[in-house]
């Protein structure tokens, strides 16, 4: 372990160098079994004499708080060292955050335990990661150009898989895009932050959807940007009701989050004719729709813009997996270089090896085949919940026709946040819309169906059901 002492100032560097060990052992910042510095590096370390460490050492052994270990070094004591301390908190008069910052909500805990009944919306089924597939891709990837991928790369992203990207969403979306104009980002919320930065000012107007999802209108909110919450309808949102001003507009239109419309081409050509009239730019997330069910695929507005003013953002977080960190925005020509400066100066690049492997996993048909896989298995599962919620829940909750993705909608004639908190202190994790309503006022619940498995959909529905039952007596 490299362990700090400091010396500086000090004398009897042996009684000092005796009594931080000793303290650290005591107050946990040294635990049972850590291992010490030989005793000659840490004398080069402190430039003084070997002698002065080894009687140090040797106090602290004859008091029991270290033992040595014939041949393999010196450690901390087995018993020594108390459980770790608290760290001490810092005075509550001391630095502070912007008021903004202390105003948003917690971020969400970690997914990796999973309730009895997961219908937590936005969450793949990571069970059937390719495990095998990105295993030997990855092997394949770093004996291929090690030591290349351990070092800094591109801020844009790795050339192969923009290549690769722009491929994919010619064939798959009808987006045609140069990847030179394609950047890779660590997810949809990263592609947000980095288009904003670029267009907006403190005080510049952004639009979002009502109801929608939270984090773009929060993030939105820390940059000093004013933002107006715009109904969405059967139609998706409301152009008409797009406040005068707006710089920018971010949208869900191929698969609405939360409530799973699709944007109708007349609302699209709408939305396309007013950002081109009012010189705004429309940030097009294209959610989930990589799992269309029935229908035919919708034309993102990326490929009816004539006029480049439309960023084009997707991510493999619900393609994958969550873990991954990984997304792409195909940004207007006119904004690319501003976009790769801001990637840079937020984090540099994203991760260099799982780019090269997704970047393989693409060009192989991997990624292509996983998604045709994937897409039955939903599908099963988006059917399966329609029926249940028909036959269970007929009475109170009506399903939002939905053709993508991976959550469904249901409408209720009430608030429902709070049986949505009483399902999960029951096991049936899922959402109310309610909870992503910011001016106007949706009432109903949102199952997710990417997580959980289908025999599991008809037992979750019926414990919500008996939630219902339970509360009309």
């Amino acid at each position: 372990m490299d362990l700090h002492l400091d010396l500086s100032g000090t004398r009897g560097h042996r009684d000092e160098i005796y009594r931080q060990i000793r303290a650290a052992v005591l107050d946990g910042r040294l635990r049972d079994g850590d291992a010490l510095p030989p005793s000659r590096e840490l004398a080069q370390r402190l430039a003084v004499s070997r002698t002065t460490v080894t009687a140090a050492y040797d106090r602290l052994t004859a008091e029991g708080f270290l033992t040595g270990r014939a041949g393999a070094g010196t450690y901390v004591r087995a018993g020594a060292a108390p459980d770790p301390a608290e760290p001490v908190a810092a005075p509550a008069d001391g630095v502070q955050p912007r008021p903004e910052w202390t105003e948003l909500p917690a971020p969400p805990g970690s997914f990796a335990t999973a309730p009895e009944f997961d219908f937590r919306a936005g969450v793949p089924d990571v069970r059937r990661f390719p495990f095998d597939t990105w295993r030997r891709l990855t092997t394949q990837s770093l004996r291929a150009s090690r030591p290349g991928l351990l070092t800094y790369g591109e801020p844009q992203g790795d050339p192969r898989l923009r290549t690769e990207l722009a491929r994919h969403l010619a064939v798959s979306r009808n987006v045609r895009v140069r990847p030179e104009d394609v950047v890779i980002t660590s997810g949809a919320q990263q592609t947000t932050d980095l288009v904003a930065r670029v267009l907006l000012r403190p005080g510049d107007l952004a639009a979002v959807e009502d109801p929608g999802y939270p984090p773009p209108r929060l993030l939105l909110g820390t940059l000093g940007v004013r933002v107006a919450a715009v109904p969405v309808d059967e139609e998706g949102i409301v152009v008409d009701a797009i406040p005068a001003g707006t710089r920018l507009v971010h949208v869900t239109p191929s698969h609405q989050y939360p409530l799973g419309v699709a944007m109708s081409l007349a609302r699209r050509r709408a939305l396309l004719d007013w950002a081109e009239r009012t010189g705004a730019v429309v940030l097009e997330d294209d959610y989930d729709t990589e799992f269309r069910y029935s229908g035919r695929p919708l034309e993102p507005l990326h490929s009816l813009d004539s006029h480049g003013r439309v960023a084009y953002a997707g991510s493999f977080s619900k393609v994958l997996s969550p873990a991954l960190r990984l997304g792409f925005l195909a940004a207007p020509p006119a904004l690319t270089e501003a976009i790769v400066k801001a990637k840079y100066l937020a984090d540099w690049h994203s991760p260099g090896i799982e780019q090269a492997v997704l970047a393989a996993f693409l060009a192989e048909g991997g990624f292509a085949r996983h998604i045709r896989r994937m897409r039955g298995v939903y599908r099963e599962r988006h059917d399966l919940l329609v029926d249940g919620l028909r036959s269970e829940l007929g009475d109170v909750l009506a399903p939002v026709p939905s053709a993508a993705g991976l959550h469904l909608s249901a409408t209720a004639g009430q608030d429902l946040r709070a049986v949505a908190r009483r399902a999960r202190d029951r096991g049936v994790w899922l959402f109310s819309l309610g909870g992503f309503c910011v001016t106007t006022r949706r009432n109903g619940l949102l199952f997710g169906y990417g997580a959980i498995t289908a025999d599991r959909i008809g037992p979750g529905l019926a414990r919500l059901r008996r939630l219902f039952d339970e509360g009309e007596r």
